[in-house]
């Protein structure tokens, strides 16, 4: 899938994953896609919860090479 913007987490813990993700998704606009490589398995737990808080939607989750890689679409 495509996107538009990509955010490399790897090797953070929590909070850190979810703040930079934060962070890109105020510089972009509603519908594009960012691309999120997180290594912390809490990850799936915190994503999925972020999404929700914020209405922002995660459109593809999967895992590569002990990567956990979230695609969310910016609301």
């Amino acid at each position: 899938m495509e996107f538009d913007k990509e955010v490399d987490a790897r090797g953070l813990n929590c909070p850190l994953p979810i703040l930079r993700a934060k962070k890109a998704l105020a510089d972009m606009t509603s519908g594009q896609i960012l691309k999120v490589l997180a290594t912390d398995p809490g990850s799936q737990r915190d994503f999925a919860a972020f999404a929700k808080q914020t209405g922002n939607q995660i459109v593809d989750t999967h895992v590569e090479d002990k990567t956990f890689v979230f695609l969310m679409k910016r609301r």
